[in-house]
């Protein structure tokens, strides 16, 4: 893919779109995926105390950043596709999703053990995400 024609802009916008996306998704659901976790309030907020400054925000920054590759690869997919459409970009975002993204979180909750809520709830908000980015950079196309 040449770096200059990718529209830059799409992928950013996208990004911060499914990172707010996926605070409101988690802030609604916070409960049901701490339950999901086999963890309380109070063993949360415990463990969160317990970490320095960056180890609070790396998680953030962090899900920010994959975000953004996110975008950068549905765009290169878009763009050999040569078809930036807001359908079509919703389409390959959630295809993205549920032959990676799903299937990878699938197996490895079940390796350790994880409740299949949490699969439940983390495949809603990662859907999400990448029907957002998908959305918004087939919209905005090259």
């Amino acid at each position: 893919m040449a770096f200059a024609s990718v529209n830059y802009l799409s992928i950013l916008i996208a990004a911060v779109a499914a990172w707010i996306f996926g605070g409101i998704y988690y802030t609604s659901l916070s409960k049901l995926w701490l339950a999901a976790q086999g963890k309380s309030l109070e063993q949360c907020q415990a463990e969160q105390a317990a970490k320095s400054g960056a180890a609070k925000v790396a998680p953030f920054i962090l899900v920010f950043v994959g975000e953004l590759i996110i975008g950068w690869v549905l765009y290169g997919i878009l763009l050999h596709l040569n078809m930036f459409t807001l359908r079509t970009g919703i389409i390959s975002g959630a295809l993205c999703w549920f032959g990676f993204v799903l299937t990878t979180m699938t197996v490895n909750n079940a390796f350790c053990g994880r409740k299949p809520m949490l699969t439940v709830i983390d495949g809603g908000g990662w859907l999400g995400a990448l029907v957002i980015i998908g959305a918004i950079v087939g919209w905005m196309g090259p």
